[in-house]
């Protein structure tokens, strides 16, 4: 067992061959027959059928004037027409902008601003959101309309905006175009959501969008046998590139559902004959939660990446549903996944070792940059050691760009510790580090904590300054119930109590009906901290509730202000 993560060998070896147009060409000509795409239970589509539909829909972006360097602007549910439209677009040396469909006014305009995109493909049902923000799109001229399973698309109008129907883009040529598009220009910009200011548009080349997808062939060993199932959304980074383009590059079958469903993973995945699948955050949790059945493990499933793996289910997650490996990585859509969790070297909480031939990573003083001994929790930067396998920068943003890239490191933002055995550990964003009585509080473990309780739906701990001089914080917990939950803070604090140090268990605990969230569905916990202590929120110590430890702490206390008795 070495100290990194040392078998990534990519399948296609020539970096200068890190293009998506590239790799869809050669697929079909070297899997032209074999199912490649299928949505949900309709018939799978080949390699060489998509690329001939790819083609057809390049030429038909270009009769709108879609050139090399131009964004497309993408608003669409999962569904094949996505990645035919995104490939396409990319086949002209075009860029693809996915929207969270999420998104409406102020985020759907500054994602359209920002970029420049001239032209737009959006479902209809998402149209009113266009319709509303239209005098504010500044660049944008033409929307394509995408009607889904019902069929062509109603005569649309806009005010200003020209609009036609996606069935026009299918040209009737089919030859690739005629474009020189390189490894080192941008496939994608990607929009991060913030959470203290405007998203952020990650400039992606094709090297870094083909790399990133290597890394999954290379941690979950996909091959051509394999069918890979996602539901995660198509404007995330996760299903394109964890999920659909390692197909593309491994010769492997790629089966889409529109969303995730806890009740129905199972099934989905027993219909699609599914050897490998992909979770997200909590959905792993929400599939254990189900109730369990003497045939759960009546799949093909053989290997699960998830992202983070819940290290107190799934050992019996495995065993339940008959999987052979879990595995996980840390990484971002800015910086790859310069962490790698080997096949079968699963350790509880772990993200994984470093890909060490690809990448240099450190831990540093967030506020020095200052490497920090091992052991010690820090700033993750990151760079690479082959070029364009990182972002090249946020779009329109290069204060931000240089605010990253500083001391010509990446700064992730993210707080993750080392072992000796070479093994990284995410503990939490660096801005939301807790420090209290001297000892760092990791939000997110405490979040773990109270998440596993039976009445709690989800958390979000945050730091409030003490009143106590010398800058260190109290720990509040804001909390939303499970429907139909009851809950009391004293119910709150014992759990915490028996699987937390004291210093962590929170002195405030609100709950609320919903906590704030980015489009993206992040916890907004900087709109948390601008809260602070509210009319609603529950203080143990004015309260008088007294853990266990503290009260311990002090009877030893007093009992060393007694006189002797001996």
């Amino acid at each position: 067992m070495g100290l990194t993560y040392s078998t990534l060998r990519p399948i296609v070896t020539n970096p200068h061959d890190w293009v998506l147009g590239k790799i869809l060409e050669l697929r079909a000509h070297t899997h032209g027959d074999k199912p490649f795409l299928q949505y949900m239970e309709e018939p799978p589509v080949t390699f060489a059928e998509v690329n001939r539909i790819v083609n057809r829909v390049a030429h038909g972006l270009a009769a709108l004037g879609v050139r090399k360097g131009d964004r497309v602007l993408l608003m669409l549910p999962n569904c094949l027409e996505y990645l035919y439209v995104w490939w396409a677009a990319n086949k002209l040396g075009a860029i693809e902008v996915p929207v969270n469909n999420a998104y409406k006014g102020y985020f759907l305009e500054h994602v359209a601003n920002n970029s420049g995109a001239k032209v737009m493909v959006v479902d209809q049902s998402l149209l009113d959101r266009v319709r509303f923000s239209e005098e504010r799109l500044q660049h944008l001229e033409h929307v394509v309309v995408y009607r889904g399973a019902e069929g062509a698309a109603e005569a649309v109008s806009l005010r200003r905006l020209r609009t036609s129907a996606i069935e026009q883009l299918y040209s009737s040529e089919n030859s690739t175009p005629d474009v020189d598009v390189r490894h080192h220009d941008l496939s994608a910009i990607m929009y991060t959501s913030g959470t203290t200011g405007p998203s952020k548009g990650v400039m992606m080349p094709h090297a870094q969008c083909h790399f990133f997808s290597e890394e999954d062939v290379s941690v979950v060993r996909l091959t051509e046998a394999d069918v890979y199932y996602t539901c995660n959304p198509f404007f995330h980074a996760n299903a394109q590139l964890l999920t659909i383009y390692p197909c593309l590059i491994a010769g492997a079958s790629a089966v889409i559902y529109p969303y995730f469903s806890a009740s129905e993973w199972l099934q989905q995945v027993r219909k699609c004959r599914a050897t490998v699948a992909n979770f997200l955050g909590v959905m792993m949790d929400f599939v254990y939660r189900q109730p369990a059945r003497p045939d759960d493990a009546d799949n093909d499933l053989r290997v699960l990446f998830a992202a983070p793996t819940p290290p107190t289910i799934v050992e019996d997650f495995k065993r339940r549903f008959g999987v052979e490996a879990t595995v996980e990585a840390y990484g971002m859509t800015e910086i790859c996944l310069p962490v790698l969790l080997p096949y079968g070297e699963y350790r509880p909480g772990a993200a994984g070792k470093v890909v060490g031939d690809w990448f240099e990573v450190k831990l540093v003083d967030s506020q020095t940059d200052e490497e920090l001994p091992l052991g010690q929790i820090g700033e993750v930067v990151v760079r690479h050691k082959q070029p364009r396998m990182l972002n090249a920068g946020y779009f329109g943003m290069p204060d931000k760009t240089a605010e990253a890239y500083r001391n010509l490191w990446f700064h992730t933002g993210d707080a993750l510790r080392l072992d000796e055995d070479g093994f990284f550990y995410f503990v939490d964003r660096v801005k939301d580090a807790l420090r209290r009585r001297g000892e760092n509080i990791s939000s997110y473990e405490v979040e773990a904590v109270i998440n596993d309780h039976p009445a709690v739906a989800e958390s979000a701990v945050i730091a409030v300054k003490s009143e106590v001089p010398g800058g260190e914080d109290e720990v509040k917990a804001c909390l939303v119930l499970r429907e139909r939950s009851k809950l009391s803070p004293e119910d709150i604090l014992r759990w915490c109590e028996e699987r937390m140090p004291y210093f962590a268990v929170p002195r405030y605990v609100e709950f609320v009906a919903a906590l704030p969230k980015t489009p993206n569905l992040k916890i907004q916990k900087h709109r948390l901290r601008e809260d602070g202590v509210t009319a609603g929120t529950w203080d143990r110590v004015k309260e008088g509730f007294r853990l266990e430890e503290e009260i311990l702490r002090q009877a030893r206390k007093e009992a060393r202000k007694q006189p002797s008795q001996e």
